[in-house]
Formats: structure tokens, sequence, C-alpha cells
């Protein structure tokens, strides 16, 4: 049994990296930046993937009544920002900076739910919350290379987030499945996105988008939305399979093997201040990852 926890957790490992990474390609190597479509295509791919495995029984699907997908309109509209804003500020920041403010979303979520739960919370967490915050909000400061747009796209992403980790827990119908869930995301996303995409000007000036032929460009995308669609299995097998302790550290190395590795891939120029930032930010997650284990000890 351990062994194969191994193993799902090395799984989920790979597929996030490698979503990661082709999404970072795509959007700033290959500058495709028009994120109604790109997030389009990725939704689509999902949703027809989704709906043809739940078909062949590869996936639990359930008739999803209309006033359950009335009650998880929400939960999609801030699912649909994380991945737009998120597209938005990976194309522009390069992957570790990147999960240093995507992390501040703890602290989002943290404040959001002691707001309905006024529990007691440990040292070890509160340090954590104030490591990665204090990260998130220096790592603009001490980088030149950050701009205002990019940050605040990244904020966003962040914001919409930890409301969505906060809806999921606050919202525990019996009438949604996992797969039910991301099922209404990914068909809610698609009807806006292709609403959006003229009134952005995407649509239009893909058309001009110098790789369109490209078969580089083909196999990124197609990859991304294959990828995408993988990590969603991979991620529900994980925190099925093993303890809430223990998804959330594979999910920590997945992100410390992303950050790692990400310099190898793409250009970095960091300096002594922002490698600091990314750094504590790390051990930030790390402790918040301890002190649950600590909490449930």
């Amino acid at each position: 049994m351990q062994w194969k926890g191994h193993m799902t957790g090395l799984v989920f490992s790979i597929v996030f990296v490698g979503s990661c990474f082709t999404n970072k390609f795509v959007l700033s190597v290959l500058k495709f930046t028009f994120p109604t479509l790109f997030q389009g295509w990725q939704t689509l791919v999902g949703a027809v993937l989704l709906l043809l495995s739940g078909r062949l029984g590869w996936v639990e699907m359930s008739r999803i009544s209309r006033s359950a997908v009335v009650s998880w309109l929400p939960g999609s509209l801030m699912f649909l920002g994380s991945i737009y804003a998120g597209s938005r500020a990976l194309s522009r920041m390069a992957v570790p900076y990147f999960f240093t403010v995507q992390n501040a979303s703890h602290v989002v979520s943290y404040l959001l739910l002691r707001v309905v739960h006024r529990e007691k919370t440990s040292w070890s967490k509160l340090s954590s919350m104030c490591i990665m915050f204090f990260s998130a909000i220096n790592l603009p400061i001490h980088n030149p290379g950050f701009d205002l747009n990019t940050y605040g796209w990244a904020v966003c992403h962040l914001a919409c987030v930890a409301a969505y980790r906060v809806f999921r827990i606050r919202f525990k119908s019996i009438q949604l499945s996992v797969f039910d869930q991301q099922y209404i995301n990914y068909m809610f996303s698609i009807c806006l996105l292709a609403l959006a995409a003229h009134p952005t000007g995407d649509l239009f000036a893909a058309w001009e988008f110098p790789l369109l032929a490209s078969y580089t460009f083909h196999w990124g995308c197609c990859a991304s939305a294959l990828l995408g669609f993988l990590l969603l299995l991979a991620t529900v097998k994980l925190k099925s399979g093993l303890s809430l302790e223990e998804s959330r550290t594979w999910t920590f190395l997945s992100k410390l093997a992303a950050v790692t590795l990400s310099p190898l891939a793409f250009p970095l120029d960091p300096n002594i201040p922002s490698f600091a930032c990314v750094f504590f930010s790390l051990v930030g997650e790390a402790l918040l990852v301890y002190s649950d284990m600590d909490t449930k000890a």
C-alpha cells in the first residue's frame, strides 16, 4: 500500500511539472498570449475527455441536476478567474516567482476561514502564513523584472485560488462528485471564454500569430490540454488514495521540483533578494504542511 502511494505521488509530480512547463512554453516561449483562446481550448478538451471518460465508465459521473449546477456557479466563476488570471501572470512571470505569489493564496484562504471558524491556531501555522505573505509582497520590490500589470494578474489569480479553495470546503454537496464539479467548471468556462474572445480582441489577433501553422505550436497546445486533464485525474487519485497530509506533502514536493527545474528549461535572471523570497516562500509552505501534520498527530 505504501509503495502504491509513492507511485501515485510520483506520477502526480511528473504530470504536475509537465503541465506547468508546457503551459509556460506555449505562453512564454511561443508567446501565445491569448488567454481566452488558450484556456478555452484547454477547457474544451478537458470537457470532452471528461465526458468521454464518464461514458466509458473510467470516472464516476452522475446526472447533474439544474439546481446543483446553479449552486455551483460561484465556484465555476472563481475557477475561471484563477485560470484566466494565471495564464496572464505565467506568460510574463518566471515559474519560481509565480509560485511564490501563488503561495500567498494560503494566507487569504486562512483569513477567509477564520471569519467562519474561530479556532486556535498553532504558532507554526501562523509563522508559515507570515513567511509566505512577506515573501510574496517583497518579491516585486526586489525583482526589477516585475511590472505592475503582471503582478496585478498574479494577485487576482491567488485571490481566485483562495476563494475557490474556501468555497469547496464550505460547499459540501452530496449531489456533485469532484468530476461533476469540474465538468460544470469546464462548461461554464467554455461559454464565457467564447463570448469574451471577440470583445478582448483575441479572436482576430490570433489569426496574425506567426506560429499558427507551426507543428511545435500544435503539439504544445495539444500537450497542454492533455496534461491538464491528466493532472485532474492524478489529483483526484492522489487525494483519494492518500491521507490529506500525504497528498499535501506530494503537492509541495511537486511544486519544489517545478521551481528547482524551471531555470534549466526557461531563462531566469534572479538576484539574491528575489531568490530569498522564493526560498522562504517554500520554507513557509513546508512549515504549513508540517503544522497540519503536527495538528493531526
